[in-house]
């Protein structure tokens, strides 16, 4: 092979290696926010400055501790925050992750020596945006319709026992049971939940999946959409500082 042709059959893969990688990027690459992990929740309370301001002292951990929504930036979702995962399928774009969070989540938790024995949240659905506006807009009157069901809340109804009392630092796994209220529909749930303590926040994230049938959620339908899952994944990530 001659040093031209040698040097045109390069420029030929590295156009093609590039144009496979464009299509790749701009049409099946799933740029969905990836799910919530302990790991990337506490990252917003390395700053020791926060972790040991927030809430006053850390001494007496027995007490009230509320949502608190100052820590963080929901823009780069590092704040506390509640939503949905679902898997769909859009023409001329294929499989995608549809992710919609709100940072308009309020409520709090009562610890008491090694248990957590009261627990309350709620959700504004209403504000919950994803990346694109026309879902914003087609959730409010399709699938949780929003509009017909702005709120979403849990009560927790069993205590959650926490073996000892959490150290700072120590990373820790309970279930959460209680009563989920969702759609308009309220089912009996135990969500997964990891938490962890950094001087006065503790940090807290959880999945569950969500059957839709369970809470009477019809799967949209629009002429982009190809198809839906038949369930999703609800996701919170909430900090807690101590008020009482």
């Amino acid at each position: 092979m001659t040093k031209k042709r040698w040097i045109a059959a390069v420029l030929v893969v590295g156009v093609a290696a590039v144009a496979i990688f464009g299509v790749w990027y701009f049409v099946f690459r799933d740029d969905a926010p990836p799910a919530v992990t302990l790991e990337s929740a506490t990252k917003s309370l390395d700053d020791a400055t926060t972790a040991t301001t927030a809430g006053g002292s850390a001494t007496g951990l027995d007490g009230t501790w509320t949502v608190d929504q100052s820590i963080g930036t929901f823009s780069d979702f590092s704040s506390s925050f509640a939503g949905f995962r679902v898997q769909e399928e859009l023409a001329g774009v294929g499989a995608k992750t549809a992710v919609g969070r709100t940072p308009k989540v309020t409520g709090s938790m009562t610890l008491k020596g090694t248990s957590i024995p009261q627990a309350n949240f709620e959700v504004d659905m209403t504000t919950l945006t994803t990346d694109d506006a026309r879902r914003d807009g087609a959730i409010r009157s399709q699938a949780i319709e929003t509009s017909r069901f702005p709120k979403a809340t849990f009560t927790l109804t069993q205590p959650i026992a926490l073996g000892s009392i959490p150290a700072d630092g120590e990373q820790i796994t309970v279930d959460a049971t209680g009563n989920l209220t969702l759609h308009g529909v309220t089912t009996a749930v135990a969500i997964p939940l990891e938490a962890q303590r950094k001087g006065n926040v503790i940090a807290v994230v959880g999945q569950l999946p969500i059957p839709f049938a369970d809470y009477g959620i019809n799967k949209p339908s629009a002429a982009a959409v190809l198809s839906v899952d038949d369930k999703g994944v609800l996701e919170v990530q909430l900090f807690f500082t101590k008020t009482t």
